[in-house]
């Protein structure tokens, strides 16, 4: 007789029932559980331990209510809040407080989950993009993001951190919404907001360790691995002894986040850093989770992961032993795009650098498929080009890229206007995902600086000191245009300066900027929302670039020539709808030749030049064709389309 596998998925946390509240608590180690109402007349109850579920234990109480809050004590120790706590009103220390899910009203139910080719990302953080740093003020500008055009906004961290200022990645209650941003109820709102604005939510989680303030998880069982670090601190414990439990508690929160706030999909921070040894993989397991909520709901929510292995396994099938996942962030685009356009070297930035590792990425999907890199002192990454352009996610800015600069420096403030806008024309009109950075669409210079609000005076003198040893291998301390100390991410200036102006995006070259990023991303739905737009590769010809490129090594039809000490990248597309050429003069001199680059250029139309002065450009563009030439300006982009394609996109 075959045996049910196990383990089985297991409810964890409070819920309610019929006639009160149930408790369910993983604490697999210990010899009794207390659960405790502080602030009630009710008296302690004893846990009692789940003889169909080995290390679980369980509790039902009548009498209480929404915001009741509740504690537990391990083994007659100090009171602590639930690890699956879902409200934490009066910090990371304090008793937890229960939620009535079913209480919110939610008038936008008829959303349903995009598709990877639908998706347009938006990052941003809750505190940083008001200034008031609240749910609430946010919902007042999903209209300005609606307009822009994007699909998705993708939330940094909001599980219950310590105190009121930080980036997200300490948190300590993986299921407990931030109190200083609007709690549960706030952030219900806010997924509403979106999903009534046609904008889907993805959540960014942290499956590979907890912060280090407020940390009980360890009272209540093996959480955490000796046998692996992080640069956070422990590994969570995926693969060892009691790992079931531990698997079980991550995989509930992600479908927690998808039944009671209708999360449309995941950011999982930094995978590379979960560390899981056994035969089948937690990831794999997450998006098993995953495909058995869309067969029960109908809704599919997408599961996108950061990882810096240039593995393709991430996102393969499973019959392919991949892990399920839908798309994973592409470093490579980032780093050779910065490095080649800032001139940095140091850091992870050595290993980039050149316009041939920008055609690269564009072409492969990533520039190092098991090459020698330098940084890394080894051979990096596997060919991902098997996969679809709509598994990368590719990027100019991030929260990480940004705010792991000394000074929080975003890449308008490093190029320059005109190379900004060249830039983002790289991101938009290329078939792969494109992720803004909140602030991003209208040149904010501002910076985004690292920031914390622990109470512990020792964790922030560490947390000081380490961010200077992370700046050890770059050079910005040495550039005037950065600060020689990196900001103190424990005052609360280094937080204010880090918040959006909205203002700026009305004003002068920031309103023009703004005005591109939506004429490329209006182009961008039209190019790869056309039927059957993906690029073909089969109606490339060899000869365009030359002979020596095998067209079936192409990424989806999607061929980039870059001429490094001319600094000009060129990229032909070819849709059912037509054929594109992108031109980027990257370059201080003007192209005014570009039949000698591409014999097929003087017979294409200008669909758009990031130079025109429509968009705070230096000077009218010839538009057209006129006698042969077409005329690129330096630091531009333009855009060609033939007869037939030109006429849908203009």
């Amino acid at each position: 007789m075959r045996r049910e596998r196990f383990p089985h998925p297991v409810p964890i946390g409070p819920s309610r029932t019929a006639d009160g509240w149930s408790f369910t608590v993983w604490a697999p180690l210990a010899s009794s559980l207390v659960l405790e109402l502080p602030g009630s007349d009710l008296d302690p109850v004893d846990m009692r331990p789940d003889a169909e579920e080995p290390g679980y234990w369980r509790a039902e109480i009548e009498g209480l209510s929404a915001g009741s809050l509740y504690g537990f004590r391990v083994d007659r120790g100090p009171l602590r809040p639930d690890p699956a706590s879902h409200f934490q009103p009066l910090g990371v220390h304090e008793p937890s407080a229960l939620v009535d899910h079913e209480a919110f009203h939610w008038r936008n139910l008829a959303f349903k989950p995009l598709t990877m080719g639908e998706v347009i990302l938006y990052e941003l953080h809750i505190g940083a993009f008001t200034q008031e740093g609240s749910f609430q003020a946010a919902i007042a500008r999903l209209d300005d993001l609606a307009e822009l055009g994007v699909t998705a906004v993708e939330v940094m961290p909001v599980a219950q951190f310590p105190g009121e200022r930080n980036w997200g990645y300490d948190g300590v209650h993986p299921y407990a919404t931030q109190n200083s941003y609007g709690g549960p109820q706030g952030f219900k709102a806010f997924v509403d907001a979106c999903h009534g604005r046609g904008l889907a939510v993805m959540l960014d989680v942290v499956y590979n360790h907890l912060g280090p303030e407020g940390n009980y998880l360890a009272d209540f069982g093996p959480y955490f691995s000796a046998r692996y670090t992080t640069p956070w601190g422990l590994a969570l414990n995926f693969d060892g002894p009691h790992s079931d439990g531990v698997r079980n508690f991550f995989v509930q929160n992600a479908l927690f986040w998808f039944r009671h706030y209708r999360i449309d999909g995941l950011r999982l921070d930094a995978v590379h850093s979960i560390h899981d040894e056994g035969p089948h993989h937690f990831l794999r397991e997450l998006a098993e989770a995953r495909d058995m909520f869309a067969q029960e709901t109908g809704r599919r929510p997408l599961l996108m992961a950061e990882s810096h292995l240039n593995s393709p396994r991430l996102v393969e099938a499973y019959a392919q032993n991949g892990l399920g996942l839908d798309a994973m962030w592409s470093d490579d685009l980032h780093h050779s795009v910065h490095a080649f356009l800032t001139g940095e070297r140091d850091g992870y930035y050595q290993d980039h650098g050149s316009l041939e590792h920008v055609a690269d990425t564009l072409e492969h999907g990533f520039a190092y498929e098991g090459q020698l890199s330098a940084y890394w002192k080894r051979a990096q990454g596997v060919s991902g080009r098997h996969l679809p352009p709509q598994a990368f996610i590719n990027f100019l800015q991030t929260h990480d890229m940004t705010g792991n600069r000394a000074g929080g420096e975003r890449l308008s403030t490093l190029i320059g206007f005109e190379l900004a806008k060249a830039a983002a024309a790289l991101l938009l009109l290329t078939p792969y995902t494109p992720l803004l950075f909140m602030g991003e669409e209208y040149a904010e210079n501002n910076p985004f600086l690292y920031v914390v609000s622990h109470g512990d005076h020792g964790l922030v003198e560490a947390v000081r000191s380490g961010r200077k040893r992370e700046f050890a291998d770059f050079a910005w301390n040495k550039s005037p245009a950065e600060s020689s100390e990196p900001a103190d991410p424990q005052d609360e200036e280094t937080f204010q300066r880090s918040k959006l102006d909205w203002d700026k995006r009305w004003q002068g070259l920031h309103a023009r900027m703004l005005a591109f990023y939506r004429e490329c991303i209006r182009l961008r739905k039209l190019l790869f929302t056309l039927a059957d737009t993906t690029p073909h590769v089969d109606k490339i010809s060899a000869g365009t670039f030359g002979p020596d490129t095998d067209a079936a090594e192409l990424k989806h039809g999607l061929r980039a020539l870059a001429t490094d000490q001319a600094g000009v990248l060129a990229l032909d597309m070819h849709f059912q709808a037509g054929h594109l050429l992108v031109i980027f003069n990257f370059s201080a001199t003007p192209l005014d030749r570009l039949d000698s680059l591409l014999p097929r250029a003087p017979f294409m139309t200008e669909v758009l030049s990031s130079a025109d002065t429509r968009w705070g450009g230096p000077e009218d563009i010839i538009t057209g064709r006129t006698e042969n030439i077409l005329y690129c300006p330096p630091a531009s982009a333009l855009v060609l389309a033939d007869e037939r394609l030109a006429s849908y996109l203009m």
